[in-house]
């Protein structure tokens, strides 16, 4: 298994982000979470990231946003690259 970090930004009630947290967690991969409605977060997010809008998922350094049925994809394909 492989050590790389995985960062999910989230928001309070997200349906996708609930998905989100969802397939990481069948999966059984530790993550960090950080709620955007937190102070200084959704800023880090644009700094980081481009976008405030929650889910962000990060895998190393890639990173993908939208809802869960736009990353489910990727988030194979990046997870799958990692094992």
């Amino acid at each position: 298994m492989s050590h790389t970090k995985i960062v999910l930004y989230t928001s309070p009630g997200c349906p996708d982000c609930a998905a989100v947290r969802r397939y990481l967690g069948e999966r059984e991969l530790a993550f960090e979470e950080r709620d955007i409605a937190a102070p200084g977060v959704a800023d880090e997010a644009k700094a980081r990231y481009g976008v405030r809008v929650a889910p962000i998922t990060v895998i190393g350094n890639t990173f993908f946003y939208g809802t869960f049925a736009e990353q489910k994809a990727k988030l194979d394909s990046a997870l799958n690259a990692i094992h």
